[in-house]
């Protein structure tokens, strides 16, 4: 009797770790993964991709516009950049509702031959 009652007790615990193994994606919610560009990088050409990878998601967005990703979660979208400092801010949304922020900070630095003839067309 106290036979079955631990392999009823130990298939239950198995079930039940297994259970837990197979939902643990659903229970973090999403993830974000920015591959390209890396925090703090310098630019001096004033648009670059962003790229990265997005897991558990049903909608995501980069500043707040919409975008889409591929069959395995990827990403790629084109930022144009303004002078100096830039914040770009990826947001995923999981079915339940969870958010997930992942901000990305990127420097450009504009020519300084674009600042002479932008200065010279105001004067």
């Amino acid at each position: 009797m106290k036979t079955r009652i631990i392999i009823a007790l130990l298939i239950l615990v198995g079930i039940g770790g297994y259970a837990f193994y197979e939902s643990r994606n659903l229970l973090r919610g999403p993830v974000i993964t920015i591959d390209q560009p890396v925090t703090g990088a310098t630019f001096n050409s004033p648009i670059t991709d962003i790229k990265g990878r997005v897991q558990n998601m049903v909608q995501i967005s980069m500043n707040d516009r919409k975008i889409s990703v591929d069959e395995s979660g990827n990403f790629q979208e084109k930022y144009v950049l303004s002078n100096g400092n830039n914040v770009v801010k990826v947001t995923a949304e999981d079915r339940f509702g969870r958010k997930k922020d992942v901000l990305v900070e990127i420097i450009y630095n504009e020519p300084s031959e674009s600042l002479v003839l932008r200065s010279q067309n105001i004067q």
